[in-house]
């Protein structure tokens, strides 16, 4: 009896201390709706831009042919930023409704230190997707935008839930393979952040929300 005690009194500090060092309050529904809009996202842009140049959506040859550059590329920046907001604004509200139930903090030091890990890598990537736009290379921005966002996801995962590393090293090998096969970045880019978010946010709910 008294090892069992001893073994659940250990338990019950290593619980303690986890919840003291990582931000433990993210739920699955947040990576499920992040990923239902992202699919709609990449449906919308295929859709208004499929008839241009559907052959290789996205590639350098796309872009010399489609009549509007620049309507491709604001178009893409608008839903892009629609989808981040309502990805953001559903996170926002599912972990404050998973921190209330778990009785925890939502805004502590934990938590910026997980927002800080993770705004680093993408802050980068976006600074240089703008380059990549600048210079007209538009058909590196999707793979970059895997390979930072996955980046980011690994170097937050210290201060948070241990699968999201697996999440952003996906994301990473999936940003890399995008690059060899220029042309199909609009797939690649629903594939990471539409299936592999939804994929990762029901494991998630099942695992740990339920």
């Amino acid at each position: 009896m008294d090892i069992d005690k001893q073994l659940n009194d250990i338990s019950e500090i290593k619980n303690l201390m986890e919840k003291s060092s990582k931000f433990i309050s993210l739920s699955g529904l947040s990576g499920v709706f992040a990923g239902i809009f992202a699919l709609a996202g990449a449906a919308v842009v295929y859709l208004k831009f499929q008839t241009e140049y559907s052959s290789r959506f996205g590639s350098a040859e796309y872009f010399q042919k489609i009549t509007k550059p620049r309507e491709f590329i604001y178009f893409n920046l608008i839903v892009g930023a629609i989808v981040l907001i309502l990805a953001l604004a559903s996170g926002m509200f599912f972990t404050y409704q998973k921190a209330k139930k778990n009785k925890s903090l939502v805004w502590d030091a934990t938590s910026k230190r997980l927002l800080t890990n993770l705004f680093i890598p993408l802050l980068t990537g976006a600074f240089f997707i703008f380059i990549l736009a600048f210079h007209h290379v538009y058909y590196l921005i999707a793979p970059s935008t895997l390979i930072f966002y996955g980046l980011a996801l690994i170097n937050a995962s210290k201060f948070t839930l241990h699968d999201v590393k697996y999440l952003g090293i996906l994301e990473v090998i999936l940003g890399l393979i995008s690059g060899l096969f220029i042309g199909y970045g609009l797939v690649f880019w629903a594939i990471g952040f539409g299936v592999l978010h939804i994929v990762y946010g029901i494991t998630m709910y099942l695992k740990y929300d339920r």
